[in-house]
């Protein structure tokens, strides 16, 4: 069992008390897929399903899969539309099927060999399908306002963080020719609280419960580092320094963003109009 595998097995079972799929992610991330009734669809590294499940009831057949038994046990219940599997992606189980769209959501960063897991991707896509990624730039990530907080936790989260370059290169050298880069940026009713989902509700960060279902709080930060900012952070909202301390941290480039790859027909460039 690999180091995610066990972070995931170790905060699964409290998961789906602060994650959950965000209608306005999940909209995106349907449109961005082309998410037709007739369509078969992969979501890898799914966690407890919350999105796999939200997307299946736009439409189409879908596969969930994640390294993660516990995450798994956890989705299995939510629907009846997916099929659920415990693999690794880069290694892609038979049930898979070939598909007519992928996706995953702020997984990037937790696979140990992203070229391979791309390539396994594509591997199962059918020609002309997508593959739409949510993820942060580590240039996005530099100007979270968390960094005043939680230096040293957010220098980790930061350089595990594939570059957006290097993610399109290793998905044009797997056969999928990247089209599109979207911009996301937090909303203040996201109803998912991954990591920077406090940005307009600085209090969540807070609560144990909320930092617990982040992997930068659940896995990459030190308790005395954790502690003194939580401390500096309600201090600071409390004398009304945290405005200024927030303002000076926005860069106006989102917060996050997708990042969508094509498979192209034989012989056929893909069409780049939205990038």
């Amino acid at each position: 069992m690999g180091p995610v595998e066990i972070l995931y097995d170790r905060i699964g079972g409290g998961y789906d008390t602060t994650r959950r799929a965000d209608p306005h992610l999940t909209e995106r991330l349907r449109r961005l897929l082309g998410v037709q009734s007739g369509g078969v669809y992969l979501d890898v590294a799914c966690g407890t399903g919350n999105y796999t499940a939200a997307l299946a009831a736009t439409g189409g057949r879908w596969h969930g899969l994640d390294a993660s038994a516990t995450m798994i046990a956890a989705a299995r219940p939510k629907s009846a539309l997916v099929s659920w599997h415990v693999a690794d992606v880069t290694a892609l189980p038979p049930g898979v099927p070939a598909v007519d769209g992928a996706s995953c959501i702020l997984a990037l960063h937790h696979f140990p060999d992203l070229p391979a897991a791309l390539r396994e991707v594509r591997r199962v896509l059918r020609p002309g399908g997508r593959f739409a990624a949510f993820t942060a730039s580590r240039d996005q990530m530099r100007s979270y306002w968390l960094n005043a907080y939680f230096p040293a936790a957010m220098a980790k989260a930061i350089a595990q963080m594939p570059d957006v370059a290097d993610v399109e290169r290793w998905m044009s050298d797997s056969g999928l020719a990247p089209i599109l880069r979207e911009l996301y940026t937090v909303a203040p009713d996201l109803q998912d609280l991954f990591l920077y989902s406090g940005k307009h509700r600085p209090h969540r960060y807070l609560d144990a419960r909320v930092r617990a279902g982040i992997s930068t709080f659940a896995a990459l930060a030190d308790r005395a580092e954790v502690e003194r900012g939580c401390r500096q952070l309600a201090e600071d909202l409390r004398t009304g320094r945290f405005r200024e301390v927030a303002g000076g941290h926005d860069s106006g480039q989102g917060d996050y963003l997708f990042v969508v790859g094509e498979a192209a027909e034989p012989g056929v460039a893909p069409d780049r109009g939205g990038r």
